[in-house]
């Protein structure tokens, strides 16, 4: 549902905040608490003042009835000076003040004159009638100048009396002042504290009370709670989006089970593919023929999206032509005229071309072409491309009797699933062409093998019956019975050497044991040649896989068939190292041959060649070393990037 946008506390007027009117607040309260504070220092520090200055002004009365002692009894005149000294400068600090300490008169008018009055009184009358009885010498004048200061006096120290009690009065008034502050400080304080409650609650505690009580509604499933929006602060702006929350939360818990369904049922949708993806995967990832893969993936598709009727077509690349390799549900009219079309015939045969073809109608089409599937009543068709290696093989279709329309998910999950059987049937060609090249070699090696030793000893045995036919016929019996023993040779050596190539040929791994098979070709040999033979296995390897073994197998049976043929040998070694690197080394002590003798014969030796060839086949290096009379060792080494995993 639509929402009016919310204000965020950064947009807010400056004056609607509820950090700057706390802020506000605040620095008011402060302002007028340190002007409360700084009053009644200041009325302490004049109270403090005033008492020192009475102090001082009380300390005049006494000084000047001393004056009038030390004058009595004719004290020396500088103690006495001294005297004055000091009460000239205590009324000069009750003039001026001193901050320091601190000392001075309240400057109010009466003091002020007050203060005037004793300074002149001083000055002209009772300071004047002390220096004139130091001044005189003649004890009857001195006596009579004495006497004149004695009864000025009590008119100075009433005057002293009477600036004290001005200055009493003036403090008494301040004492007062004092404490009416202090009195109205902790009054201030108290109502400082009640505002502070009240907006506290006002600002904060109300809102968030009110925020806490609509959570917990909230929590309880009454999603029709609201909040009032009293403020334009922060927590109106909060009530605002709690507010739209609970609209929006409202609003889907309307449509949740509506969209609970909606979820369930797609879930369900994408879990019935996957499961429809893996079995297909599954299928086409066996052993299958190609006829019966599509036969399967057809039926598990068709079973899959409901269809009525479906063909998978392979594409014939040399002519173009597209051939119906399985059908269902499909007519034998129909199979007997679409089992062979062009590419571009038809819609089956254009999506090998034009990629997914789908017809949600066939009455929406063009009427005046003809749909051999509408004839046969289907009113939709999906046909998609069988693709292995981004080239087309061929197509699948799937036919509807009603209509139907292909999501767009269904539609992902044919085109994945004709991804994977275009790859299931390239496999099996490949594996296919790699049986007949397999067999192709073999076959070679076979006829190999036959053309360099049995046609060889059949050349033999014939040239020695044309020689028994000469003797015969000249009746050479001597000749006869010298040429007898070299066809029976001849014969049993030809007959050897087919048992032997059949024996070859024949050989299979039993359980993969390479070593068990090894020691038996090894022990079998040194039964039929009588040579002592000894074979011998080092390192811990992982093992190799059927068909390098197999090779290998063969690889040592033709060593150890030369040896039996050529070598004349007497002791025969074997060793097998199976390390990170595979190696397999054959000695004989046998007469050894030529190696350059050998290769001047063209082709040269067909044992040494045919491991060879089996040596290129396993992708190893196979090395021959033999000198005359001294022996022959030949080694196979399969390096650690050529081995592959059993």
């Amino acid at each position: 549902m639509p929402t009016s946008p919310i204000s965020t506390s950064a947009s807010l007027p400056m004056g609607k905040r509820l950090t700057f009117r706390i802020l506000l607040t605040t620095i008011l309260g402060l302002a007028l608490t340190l002007a409360a504070i700084g009053y009644t220092l200041l009325l302490s520090w004049q109270l403090e003042g005033g008492g020192a200055a009475i102090n001082e002004a009380g300390s005049l009365r006494m000084r000047s009835y001393r004056l009038a002692t030390m004058l009595a009894q004719t004290s020396p005149t500088n103690i006495v000076q001294q005297e004055l000294l000091d009460f000239n400068r205590t009324l000069a600090d009750l003039q001026t003040g001193d901050p320091k300490r601190p000392l001075f008169l309240p400057q109010t008018t009466l003091i002020r004159e007050q203060t005037k009055k004793v300074q002149n009184a001083w000055r002209i009358t009772v300071q004047e009638q002390v220096l004139k009885v130091l001044a005189e010498k003649d004890p009857l004048l001195r006596r009579q100048a004495l006497t004149l200061y004695e009864q000025d006096l009590p008119g100075f120290v009433q005057d002293i009396n009477q600036l004290v009690s001005l200055v009493e009065i003036e403090l008494a008034e301040k004492t007062t002042w004092l404490r009416l502050c202090q009195t109205a400080l902790i009054f201030m304080s108290l109502a400082a504290s009640v505002a502070l409650l009240y907006l506290l609650y006002l600002w904060i505690v109300g809102p968030v009370t009110r925020m806490q009580t609509g959570i917990a509604r909230m929590t309880k499933d009454d999603l029709s709670v609201r909040l009032p929006i009293e403020t334009e602060d922060e927590f109106g702006v909060l009530a605002q989006a709690f507010n739209q929350m609970a609209d929006h939360v409202q609003g889907v818990h309307r449509t949740l089970e509506v969209r609970v369904l909606e979820k369930t049922a797609k879930l369900q949708a994408q879990n019935h593919e996957m499961s429809t993806l893996y079995e297909i995967a599954g299928f086409l990832a066996g052993p299958h023929p190609i006829e019966e893969l599509c036969r399967g993936f057809l039926h598990r598709i068709m079973h899959r999206m409901e269809a009525d009727g479906g063909t998978v077509r392979i594409l014939d690349t040399l002519t173009d032509n597209m051939h119906i390799t399985v059908h269902e549900g499909i007519s034998e009219k129909m199979i007997e005229e679409e089992h062979c079309i062009k590419k571009d015939d038809c819609l089956c045969g254009a999506a090998a071309q034009q990629g997914i073809i789908l017809v949600r109608d066939f009455r929406l089409l063009d009427q005046q072409k003809r749909y051999r599937c509408q004839e046969e009543g289907y009113v939709s068709l999906a046909v998609f491309q069988i693709v292995t290696r981004d080239q087309v093989i061929g197509s699948f279709s799937l036919h509807f009797a009603k209509e139907r329309i292909v999501s767009s998910e269904e539609r992902r999950l044919l085109e994945i699933l004709g991804k994977n059987l275009g790859s299931a049937i390239e496999n099996q060609r490949l594996i296919a062409k790699e049986k007949e090249f397999a067999v192709s070699q073999e076959r070679n090696l076979l006829a190999q093998g036959l053309h360099d030793s049995i046609a060889q000893g059949l050349n033999f045995l014939n040239l020695q019956v044309q020689m028994l036919e000469d003797s015969l016929k000249r009746n050479d019996t001597d000749e006869i019975r010298d040429i007898a023993p070299l066809l029976r040779a001849g014969v049993q050596e030809s007959y050897e050497d087919v048992r032997e190539l059949l024996l070859n040929f024949r050989t299979r791994l039993q359980d993969s044991n390479l070593e068990s098979e090894m020691r038996n070709v090894v022990a079998k040999f040194q039964r039929q040649s009588g040579v002592q033979s000894d074979i011998h296995f080092s390192g811990n390897g992982a093992p190799l896989p059927p068909e390098q073994q197999l090779q290998i197998l063969f690889i040592l049976q033709e060593a150890l068939s030369n040896v039996r043929k050529h070598a004349q040998a007497s002791t025969v070694k074997v060793l097998i190292e199976n390390g990170r690197d595979f190696s397999m080394t054959v000695t004989d002590n046998g007469i050894g041959f030529d190696l350059d003798t050998i290769h001047e014969k063209g082709e040269g030796h067909v044992g040494l060649r045919i491991m060879r060839e089996r040596a290129e086949r396993l992708s190893a290096q196979f090395t021959i070393t033999t000198l005359n009379t001294v022996g022959t060792s030949i080694r196979l080494q399969l390096l650690r990037q050529e081995r592959q995993v059993a």
